[in-house]
């Protein structure tokens, strides 16, 4: 396998596989890359065991050996999941503390129940209305629990051998069948493995879900549709959890919207948003309204339609929302009041399905104002590819003059960003000879534009 091959799979999500054998290849640089982009490579787990054990270089050992878990790359890789996983470490907004043999859980109702329906059940009966619930049955194990803990939260699982069974066991009585089964077949894997490898040492058992794996953010969406008020649900049709009548996902805090109700929670809108978390916890509430007693406090937000609130709740639940083109910018404009940089990309992904002749200055005066670079480089390669039509509209002429005069103390041969950036998307798209005359044509079109509105770059 040549490294082309290896990136290729790299791109398609397969790291493990590219992992190990860029490993066994012999490719240190492409080792390290994946390293410092958070590969997991932990010492006495099944991966890092295997990688190092086929590492065909003494430098890719090392390289191995030195490597940390945690690292500025990894915490930035994916803000959802370091969401969730900082929700379970520090109990943010937790309403349920467990307590197994002593060790005290910090949790979140709404997130248990979402994730397993035996929870749920637990939750609106046995431990309805209970803060503290006391585990002392001795089969349940307080390293277990936390590792299951860890799992409904985040989809992921780290468990020392010594506690498989010990976990097994609570996946079976949780009914966490899609559990029990990753389990059972790691197992198997790695005994495997260690057969064939005599000397090597597994000590950690991870389970991490696949690539693209919708199942935790489809379940945390089982929260976004419970928030929902009556009059929006549609065709949603039967909740998984009978809302507001049977099991109730615990709101602390209630959204009004218009004439609209929506009954969420502080951990996520805190947790997600730096605009709510003021709005919330940092007592700047001037819009919270008197409630009923036993009901969560009512907050009433401005300047925002209840289906445009719609879209925030889906992606402040499950980092995900079905946006049409033609909300896009309405959703963008609240998402940067609200301080959720994710949305603003989701915005800016739909807003690209727009790009035509007529509309891209439009669009591309949107990225600009809001700061979204890869949609902005996307408008300017549209451009390039339609710049012979673009120099004789008026509102792509008006954009030049623009974003020359804003250039300070611009000198007359000082370029300008918008030529500058379509004039390398012109040059990059030449890979022919036949495409050089029709780059060299697309060029002259712009540089007539410019000289005939005075403008020297």
């Amino acid at each position: 396998m040549d490294t082309s091959d290896l990136f290729a799979s790299c791109r398609k999500g397969d790291v493990g596989r590219v992992r190990y054998y860029a490993c066994l290849c012999g490719h240190e640089e492409l080792v390290r890359y994946l390293l410092a982009n958070g590969a997991r490579c932990e010492a006495n787990t099944f991966d890092g065991e295997r990688c190092l054990y086929g590492a065909l270089s003494d430098p890719i050992r090392r390289a191995l050996r030195d490597y940390k878990q945690v690292t500025a790359s990894c915490r930035r890789r994916d803000y959802y999941d370091d969401f969730l996983q900082r929700l379970l470490e520090q109990g943010i907004h937790s309403d349920v503390v467990f307590v197994v043999h002593g060790k005290p859980f910090r949790a979140h109702r709404c997130i248990l129940g979402a994730r397993s329906t035996y929870f749920a059940n637990m939750l609106d009966t046995k431990w309805k209305g209970k803060s503290v619930v006391v585990l002392r049955h001795p089969l349940i194990n307080p390293v277990a629990f936390g590792a299951l803990l860890q799992y409904l939260y985040t989809g992921r699982l780290d468990i020392g051998v010594e506690h498989v069974s010990d976990c097994e066991r609570l996946a079976k009585q949780c009914q966490l069948w899609d559990l029990l089964d990753d389990l059972e077949a790691k197992c198997e894997k790695v005994s495997e493995f260690v057969a064939s490898k005599p000397g090597t040492c597994v000590k950690v058992l991870t389970i991490e879900p696949p690539p693209a794996d919708p199942r935790l953010r489809a379940d945390m969406a089982l929260l976004a549709d419970c928030a929902l008020p009556p009059e929006l649900r549609g065709d949603l049709g039967e909740l998984p959890f009978p809302c507001p009548d049977g099991f109730s996902s615990c709101p602390d805090i209630c959204f009004r919207v218009a004439d609209s109700s929506f009954l969420c929670h502080k951990a996520f809108f805190c947790g997600r948003s730096d605009y709510f978390r003021a709005l919330l916890d940092d007592h700047f509430r001037e819009s919270e309204e008197p409630v009923a007693s036993g009901d969560p406090p009512v907050v009433t937000l401005h300047d925002i339609s209840p289906d445009i609130f719609t879209h925030v709740l889906y992606y402040v639940y499950s980092d995900h929302t079905e946006l049409p083109p033609e909300l896009a910018y309405d959703v963008l404009s609240v998402a940067d009041m609200y301080l959720l940089p994710g949305l603003k990309r989701l915005c800016g992904r739909s807003l690209a399905q727009l790009l035509e002749e007529d509309s891209v200055v439009g669009v591309w005066r949107i990225a600009k104002l809001f700061r979204l670079a890869r949609l902005e480089d996307q408008c300017t390669e549209y451009m390039a590819k339609v710049i012979e039509k673009l120099v004789e509209r008026e509102d792509f002429v008006e954009a030049v003059r623009e974003e020359a005069a804003a250039v300070a103390a611009r000198q007359e041969t000082d370029s300008i960003p918008l030529v500058d950036d379509i004039r390398f998307h012109v040059a990059s798209t030449v890979q022919t000879y036949s495409a050089i005359e029709e780059a060299q044509q697309q060029l002259r079109a712009l540089e007539n534009l410019l000289v005939s509105i005075g403008l020297d770059c």
